[in-house]
């Protein structure tokens, strides 16, 4: 018996000595930043704990080493290196110095994702589903009847991008009425309206907004993009207030609905002014498309808050990349001026000069939020019709990693500090 529990004790000795772990870089040395999100996310549904290791070389990630891990990052392509338990506990040691701004966030869990988007087609993708099809992460597509059906719950995470809450069809009557995409879009909406039980589709829209809010209240997580972001805050600050014209809607709007807004409802936004024309490509003041500056491609860029690792956590997490300088796109909501956002916004991507915000959070109840200004972070001016972007020429995206940043942070868990 002795000599066996001398050889068991042998044995792990040599099996804690030989420990592997897994390190994927995300600085400048990884082949494939998007592809390493979705290595992380198929882990954690294999029920393997990762660390996040902020601000460690670009937001690195760290798991324990298996042949099967290393067969499918070869597969996908992902740069990765191979290091031993002292190397993970000298990394750790690095980032625990109190003088250092990085700090280790556990991944527990894969978060279940729900993407709002209609089940006609439309002239245009959104870049959550190319990045999600890209990364290999898997996600459910919903729209209004299912979200008027109670499924929320059932999901971690929703996403919501080139969307009009406010049921004006995205201000696209002026140029696209007689287009045979619009025609379907008004035919397809006013019927699942009818459905379910609204006389308008502003009426459905606003009550698919409430519902989304209450999932975030209820501790949900919303991350929102494009035309989504301010025509939903628009859409809870109108409750009540009939915002859209004849062509719209089928009668006038209200008179005096600017004065009838209630900037209280709305979880980014305030002070914003309605716009009315029916001809004017934009639902209100927030967005800086029609009157920022004209900029080429190489002059638009915004750039990334630094937060404190170790106590800012949740911004940190979201901010993770490999370069703290995005470039700029456009999109039907292209970036938020500063002037409309509520003191309570965190701010974490801006372009100073323009005294605009391009990426902001925010928390509802027990759930938080993220806005993200812009439709395709590598097509700079996407116009409807223009073919879906090939991510496989932009494996190394500093714009898209921001989308994933969003897509791993409801499966993180910060370890209470020692003190």
């Amino acid at each position: 018996m002795k000599k066996l529990y001398i050889i068991t004790l042998f044995l792990l000795f040599t099996y804690v000595a030989n420990a592997a772990y897994i390190l994927i870089p995300m600085d400048e040395t990884q082949k494939n930043h998007l592809k390493a999100y979705g290595i992380v996310y198929w882990i954690l549904q294999k029920d393997v704990e990762a660390s996040w290791l902020l601000n460690y070389r670009g937001g690195s990630f760290m798991f324990k080493q298996t042949e099967i891990f290393e067969k499918e990052l070869k597969i996908r392509g992902v740069s990765y290196q191979v290091i031993a338990d002292v190397q993970s506990t000298a990394i750790l040691r690095e980032i625990a110095d109190p003088e250092a701004n990085m700090d280790e966030v556990k991944l527990h869990k894969a978060p279940k994702i729900a993407v709002y988007s209609p089940k006609n087609k439309h002239p245009w993708d959104d870049a959550v589903t190319l990045v999600l099809t890209y990364a290999e992460i898997p996600y459910d597509i919903i729209y209004d009847e299912e979200i008027m059906s109670g499924v929320l719950p059932l999901y971690d995470w929703i996403h919501l991008h080139h969307e009009d809450f406010t049921g004006q069809y995205g201000k696209f009557w002026a140029a696209y009425r007689n287009a045979e995409w619009y025609v379907e879009d008004v035919k397809v909406s006013e019927e699942m309206a009818h459905k379910l039980g609204f006389n308008k589709v502003s009426q459905l829209k606003l009550a698919v907004a409430k519902k989304i809010r209450d999932f975030v209240s209820g501790g949900g997580y919303m991350f929102s993009m494009c035309s989504a972001p301010d025509s939903y805050d628009v859409a809870l600050a109108a409750d009540g207030v009939d915002i859209c014209d004849v062509m719209f809607d089928g009668d006038a709007m209200d008179p005096n609905a600017q004065r009838k807004i209630n900037f209280e409802n709305c979880f980014a936004f305030k002070d914003f002014t309605l716009v009315t024309n029916p001809y004017q490509y934009e639902i209100s003041s927030i967005d800086a498309t029609e009157t920022r500056p004209r900029l080429t491609v190489d002059k638009d860029f915004f750039t990334l808050f630094d937060f404190s690792a170790k106590w800012d956590w949740v911004p940190s997490m979201l901010c993770q990349n490999h370069s703290q300088i995005i470039h700029g796109f456009m999109g039907q909501t292209t970036a938020f001026k500063k002037q409309y956002i509520k003191s309570s916004v965190l701010i974490m991507g801006e372009t100073k000069s323009l005294n605009e915000a391009r990426y902001i959070h925010g928390e509802f109840g027990k759930g938080m939020w993220t806005f993200y200004g812009g439709h395709d972070p590598e097509d700079y001016e996407h116009l409807i019709g223009d073919p879906p972007t090939d991510l496989s020429n932009f494996p190394n995206s500093p714009g898209y990693r921001l989308i994933l940043n969003n897509i791993l942070f409801p499966a993180a868990k910060k370890e209470k500090r020692k003190t």
